[in-house]
């Protein structure tokens, strides 16, 4: 994580995604640009929440490991979106992994300046309120999707979510078959069949320890709207 203060970029970022009536002139001063490289963890089930951030670059994905270490993704997001929200409100620890797919930047804030600057500040708290809400809705309709469709479109719909719209041809993605089982909802047994059916179909190709995507359009024809996003 490298912790960036530059006033012109963040200005950019709070204008791409009209954040400028979000945070009220006293707390701007206290904002962060954030950025973390693929693979590094913005924070950890059960460390302290200390800090507020705002995704606007780049895709993350979400997890919670139980105690018996079975790992569940519960998503990936795009911008925009908030990491603490919930923890920041009910004050408590993070309830969730969260780890970069992708370079990202997050724009930070320390809670003890939310609280003198933010809690009274409407606009704030209203995309909070915003924030939260999707996240609901968002997690009721991957328990639909989890129970209403074959393991075939959630698992591709778990590739799509792990590869980006680039000019790449091929993506190659360093995937645990338990991990994407968890996600999905399946067996390993079953998930690992499935996998070899793509690799017949020339959608993918399974290699020691990573998995490489051949035909992202053919993912997407086979999931069609239907994504972990």
């Amino acid at each position: 994580m490298k912790e960036i203060q530059d006033l012109e970029k963040l200005n950019h970022y709070l204008h791409l995604h009209q954040m400028e009536s979000i945070f009220p002139v006293p707390l701007r001063q206290h904002l962060s640009l954030y950025y973390f490289e693929k693979g590094e963890l913005i924070c950890s089930q059960g460390d302290a929440a200390h800090f507020l951030y705002v995704l606007v670059e780049g895709k993350i994905k979400v997890y919670n490991t139980t105690t018996e270490g079975k790992i569940l993704i519960l998503s990936f997001k795009k911008p925009l979106e908030v990491i603490g929200d919930i923890e920041y409100v009910r004050k408590i620890d993070f309830i969730n992994t969260v780890e970069a797919v992708s370079p990202v930047c997050m724009i930070g804030i320390h809670h003890s300046w939310l609280e003198k600057y933010g809690n009274d500040h409407a606009p704030l708290l209203n995309f909070l309120l915003d924030i939260i809400t999707q996240k609901f809705t968002i997690k009721s309709q991957s328990l639909s999707f989890n129970l209403l469709y074959p393991v075939e479109v959630r698992l591709a719909s778990y590739l799509l979510s792990m590869t980006f719209e680039d000019t790449r041809e091929f993506h190659q993605l360093n995937i645990r078959i338990k991990d994407a089982a968890n996600l999905i909802g399946t067996s390993h047994r079953h998930l690992n069949r499935v996998i070899g059916q793509f690799c017949t179909q020339g959608l993918i190709e399974r290699h020691k320890g990573y998995i490489l995507v051949k035909d992202r359009e053919g993912l997407m024809a086979l999931a069609g709207q239907n994504i972990y996003e």
